[in-house]
């Protein structure tokens, strides 16, 4: 006879041998594999630590429809590049026959519970997270579960063992300083996005790199955070430009910023790139068609979104990546925006 920790005469591990092993009853087992609060967390710990050491895979339910899915979740859905990462994703999706559904995190970057459940009775093939986190107990029932998740720029503090997808934020940030360096710019301002996310942290670090390296003192008078949106972008542009001894250019930490400054440059009667330079970062579509064009740092987004959609649908497979941490090589965009310090 099987013993408590052996797999089934299949070769499957069972929820009745993972019980068994723990010293619980079958349906304590089960409450832990559907996300149920009404475990406690030590027993909750101790089952998935058998389910992982097991190797269990639970039998997916048998569907009406035989085509495998992937979750793609945002922060939020409002902003331009969230279109770029569909698209990608979309595309990425669509070459192997997977379907996309589609959902969004609201208030906080992290999904509701709700949403973890749902996740747990649909198993689809995989999730792409947008700009979000994933709690450690989310992150654990989705393990128990071996559903797989890979993260677009996460958003929290580094973890070498979470699969995630970005770009080199601190090369782009000191590409863009570098170029106003270039241009004859001491003075430049700068933009951040929020500094609890590891992309706008990186990127700013690149920016005092860049003005560390030529020279330049880093002045904090210069510096403001906010969102990565053209409200904040605007905002943080009048404060700038509102000072006696004003910036002669400004990096902002992102396209949507950049377009909040140049709204505030044309409010306080200065030409852009005459009397202020700008450089944002994304290069969204949109960065082309605004006047003038925006000098920016390419973002590779539907790359992003592809490479994040091959990973994880790899992982549904069982393999695993050679990096579990990809940073996308960024560029440099020279449109009209900037200019030569003192151009006029």
């Amino acid at each position: 006879m099987a013993g408590p920790g052996s797999a089934s005469d299949e070769g499957r591990v069972t929820i009745a041998a993972i019980a068994a092993q723990a010293g619980v009853s079958v349906p304590t087992v089960s409450k832990v594999l559907n996300g149920r609060n009404d475990v406690s967390p030590a027993t909750r710990a101790k089952v998935e630590k058998l389910l992982r050491q097991g190797g269990y895979r639970r039998r997916r339910a048998t569907s009406s429809s035989p085509v495998p899915m992937v979750d793609l979740v945002f922060h939020e859905l409002g902003n331009p590049w969230a279109i770029e990462l569909i698209r990608g994703v979309e595309d990425a999706a669509r070459e192997v026959g997977v379907e996309v559904v589609l959902s969004e995190c609201g208030a906080s970057r992290r999904p509701r519970q709700a949403w973890i459940d749902s996740v747990l009775n649909r198993q689809p093939a995989g999730i792409i997270m947008v700009f979000s986190d994933l709690a450690a107990d989310q992150r654990a029932q989705l393990d128990a579960r071996q559903i797989p998740y890979v993260v677009v720029d996460p958003v929290g503090e580094d973890d070498e063992t979470l699969a995630s997808i970005g770009s080199n934020n601190w090369s782009g940030g000191r590409l863009a300083t570098r170029h106003l360096i270039d241009l004859g710019h001491r003075r430049i301002g700068a933009v951040s996005g929020p500094t609890d996310t590891i992309c706008a942290r990186a990127r700013m670090d690149g920016y005092a790199d860049a003005l560390r390296t030529a020279g330049i003192a880093e002045d904090s008078t210069l510096i403001r955070e906010g969102r990565f949106t053209v409200d904040s972008g605007y905002a943080a542009g009048r404060e700038l430009l509102a000072l006696s001894d004003r910036p002669t250019a400004i990096f902002a930490g992102s396209d949507l910023q950049a377009l909040g400054v140049l709204r505030a440059a044309r409010e306080a009667g200065l030409e852009v790139p005459t009397d202020l330079s700008v450089v944002g970062y994304d290069d969204l579509p949109l960065s082309d068609w605004v006047w003038p064009a925006l000098t920016t740092i390419e973002q590779p987004l539907y790359e992003m979104a592809v490479q994040a959609t091959a990973m994880v649908l790899a992982m549904s497979r069982g393999e695993q990546p050679i990096s579990r941490r990809i940073d996308l090589a960024v560029r440099l965009i020279e449109r009209q925006s900037t200019a030569p310090a003192g151009s006029d």
